[in-house]
């Protein structure tokens, strides 16, 4: 067996077997406060991969780092074959702002790969290129839906991408659907120099969510065992077999006024299936949501108070509405997914 090196990252060198917190540093704040990208580093002893996880390129979204957390404290972590690169806050600027962009308003998953001479979110994205993502072979990228809405474990996948799809179908969330790369979008600049990244997707903007949290968690550890990183033993088994959802649509507020939601995320639905229900403040005139179409809804509203066309309920279509379909149904031309940002 070949010897295995150190792993060397932002100036640091770490041993093979030993796992370190290595803080590179980003810019300075106004205050002279400095702002650092610290990536988790566990580095085995034995050859394998190198993945890394991220979490936080939006700052709102909170889930991904409880999610990290408890990773790094997972049991078979310990005799792991291969480098993880474990990145909790992307974006530490909107993490303590309880935001989802950069103080500059931008979105940092538009801003990739960026450039060390560009805007705030183009220098970040430039250094998270060069520390992490260009160390790696894989990745898997955290997110959760914005504030006020909350969106079902799922899995989004680059198009044509075999080897994603074997390792989203290894990863296990409920739901897998394809999702076009975006300009500017992480996935996009990993892809471009061969590095393959799965979207995880689940829960809510600045709250924590249990399923989501354990779902997350399970799956990477899944991802992880079926590269040969870790072993089988304390990685938890999928319940059910993940469907594959052919496209999805948002179901969107025929009228202003007071909300009702009906379904939950994970509900099968078919056409007909009233998803809620917007009266206005007098109880005078009422108008239903309705479904028109057989599938799971994986992403909703929380909010009462609603605007006329506003995105409420998310579903995935499937040939049968039924949440614990078997197996991977047949795949068609996707429309395309929009992101949190593009929905409203």
């Amino acid at each position: 067996m070949p010897k295995i090196q150190p792993f060397a990252i932002g100036g640091h060198s770490i041993a093979p077997g030993t796992r370190t917190t290595v803080d590179i540093p980003v810019s300075t704040l106004s205050d002279h406060t400095p702002v650092n990208l610290s990536a988790h580093v566990v580095h085995g002893r034995k050859p394998g991969p190198v993945m890394f996880v991220s979490a936080a390129i939006h700052g709102d979204e909170v889930i991904g780092v409880e999610i990290v957390r408890r990773l790094l404290r997972a049991a078979p972590l310990r005799s792991l074959s291969g480098t993880l690169l474990a990145v909790p806050i992307v974006n530490t600027y909107g993490f303590l702002n309880n935001a989802r962009y950069l103080p500059d308003r931008r979105d940092l998953n538009r801003c990739f790969p960026g450039g060390s001479e560009g805007s705030m979110a183009s220098r970040l994205a430039d250094i998270f290129m060069r520390e992490i993502v260009q160390r790696a072979q894989i990745g898997i990228d955290l997110h959760s839906a914005a504030i006020h809405r909350t969106n079902l474990p799922q899995i989004r996948l680059t198009p044509g991408n075999e080897r994603l799809a074997a390792l989203g179908r290894a990863f296990g969330a409920p739901v897998m659907l394809n999702s076009k790369l975006r300009d500017g979008s992480l996935r996009m600049a990993a892809e471009e120099l061969g590095v393959d990244v799965l979207l995880y997707e689940g829960g809510e903007g600045l709250r924590f969510d249990e399923l989501a949290a354990r779902s997350g968690l399970a799956g990477i550890l899944r991802v992880m065992q079926s590269l040969g990183m870790i072993a089988q033993k304390g990685v938890p088994r999928p319940r059910n077999a993940t469907v594959m959802c052919s496209n999805s649509r948002w179901f969107r507020a025929p009228a202003g006024g007071l909300f009702r939601g009906y379904r939950a995320i994970g509900d099968a639905v078919e056409a007909g299936t009233v998803l809620g229900a917007i009266a206005d403040p007098f109880g005078e005139a009422e108008a239903e949501v309705i479904c028109d179409e057989a599938g799971i809804v994986i992403g909703r509203s929380n909010m009462p108070v609603v605007y006329e066309g506003e995105a409420l309920f998310h579903v995935a279509s499937t040939p049968r509405g039924d949440f614990a379909a078997d197996g991977v149904t047949a795949q068609m031309d996707a429309a395309p997914l929009f992101d949190e940002d593009e929905i409203l």
